[in-house]
């Protein structure tokens, strides 16, 4: 049986690349890294075997044209714009206006259907 770790255990240092530090998040599903590197090395029985993510992405590249979309649209920062000229009292409210707000408007939902598509949540 392992000996229980007290407050005097020795830490040890393990230097990973980025990606190496990702496969083991990835592969962690949620349990913390020690924890998980820990349950790897010393668990006999622990089947050693890829699990699975906690939130799986069902189409990576769905998803990363839809990260770039929303990065070259900067979406959250117009709005915030209209939001605030609308509570000062500042947004003239044009048919060019009433447009514009109902094409952004399209464009945040056809975002939300794809990243909900991305992520297998098909609704």
């Amino acid at each position: 049986m392992p000996e229980q770790t007290t407050k005097n255990a020795s830490p040890f240092c393990l230097r990973l690349t980025p990606e190496e530090r990702a496969t083991l998040e990835r592969e962690a599903a949620g349990l913390p890294l020690g924890e998980y590197i820990r349950k790897q090395v010393f668990d006999e029985n622990c089947l050693r075997r890829r699990t699975r993510n906690k939130h799986p992405v069902k189409d990576h590249k769905l998803l990363s044209q839809l990260l770039g979309e929303l990065g070259r649209l900067r979406l959250a920062n117009n709005l915030n714009q209209l939001a605030k000229s609308a509570n000062c009292g500042l947004l003239n409210l044009t048919p060019e206006v009433k447009t514009s707000l109902l094409n952004a408007c399209a464009d945040v939902r056809h975002i939300r259907e794809v990243l909900m598509k991305s992520l297998g949540l098909d609704r």
